[in-house]
Order: C-alpha cells, then sequence, then structure tokens
C-alpha cells in the first residue's frame, strides 16, 4: 500500500498503549501491508503500528531477510540475557547499550485469526521486545539506567 511516515519522540501516540485487534477488518489489512512496506528498508528491523500513527497492537518486522507481522502480540516467554546496542525509528540517530532478555517468544494471530508464535534469540528476541514495548506506550529509552536516560532525553531535545 504504502510507505508510512515515522513518528517520533515526543509524540504523544508513542506513550499510549495500543488498543487490541478485535476485527480484521479492510481497514487492519491495509494497516498490516502499510507496516511490511514501511518496515522492508535494509536497517530496519521492527515496526509497531504507532510508530505510522495507528494505535493498535500490531508490529511487523524484517529480520534477516525474513518480513512479518503479528496482531495483538503477547510476550510468552523470555530467557537469559543480552547488552547490546539498540535504537529506534522513533528515536533517530541515538544508539544506546540496553539490556534484554536474549531469547524471547511471542504469540499472536494472523490475518486469518490464526495463531502465531514467533521467536527467536539474539536481534531477534530484541525485536520481539522492543516492538511489544512500543505497543504498551514504552520506547527502549525507558531501559536505560537514570543518567544515561536524562543524556539521552538531552540529546533529543538539542535534536530537534
Amino acid at each position: 500500500m504504502a510507505i508510512r511516515e515515522i513518528r517520533v519522540v515526543p509524540d504523544p501516540v508513542l506513550r499510549t498503549p495500543c488498543e487490541p485487534i478485535r476485527e480484521i477488518t479492510p481497514a487492519v489489512r491495509n494497516m498490516v501491508q502499510d507496516l511490511l512496506d514501511t518496515v522492508d528498508d535494509p536497517g530496519r528491523a521492527g515496526l509497531s503500528a504507532n510508530q505510522i500513527g495507528i494505535s493498535l497492537r500490531a508490529f511487523s518486522y524484517n529480520i534477516d531477510g525474513k518480513l512479518g507481522y503479528v496482531l495483538n502480540p503477547v510476550i510468552e516467554e523470555t530467557r537469559g540475557e543480552q547488552y547490546g546496542d539498540e535504537g529506534c525509528l522513533s528515536v533517530p540517530k541515538l544508539w544506546y547499550k540496553t539490556r534484554r532478555a536474549d531469547y524471547a517468544r511471542v504469540r499472536g494471530i494472523d490475518l486469518d485469526g490464526k495463531t502465531i508464535v514467533v521467536e527467536g534469540t539474539g536481534i531477534m528476541g530484541r525485536m520481539l521486545q522492543h516492538e511489544t514495548d512500543h505497543l504498551d506506550g514504552h520506547i527502549y529509552l525507558d531501559r536505560l539506567e537514570k543518567e544515561e536516560r536524562r543524556e539521552a532525553m538531552r540529546r533529543m531535545r538539542e535534536a530537534r
């Protein structure tokens, strides 16, 4: 359908928990296509619906050449730990080391209403947690230590 503009902090849609998708409508199908079109760009790992201004629980991903999406995702399991660079399309040009579980498993549905499970370690595990955080109204900077978070917010203000 379309490559959509990415909302950036401090847009309030990024801080608002998203509503579950209750019915698969033509608008939901169009949103999923827009999510897939927008995330299908080198360097983009994941994209949540609120990042394109839609407050519904959905995200798309583009990891190792695999393009997909999940509607109404819920993290079922995490384990292990990773600590590495993380960035966000809604927080442009800022990368910070962020602590995440190494493995994550998300359960949701597809456009046919069938249950799907997406899981992985490393970048896949990080993306699943990052995008689910977005749908809950959080950005990755919320996970930083207090002083580092303060520095990141200062840098964002200066960049605007």
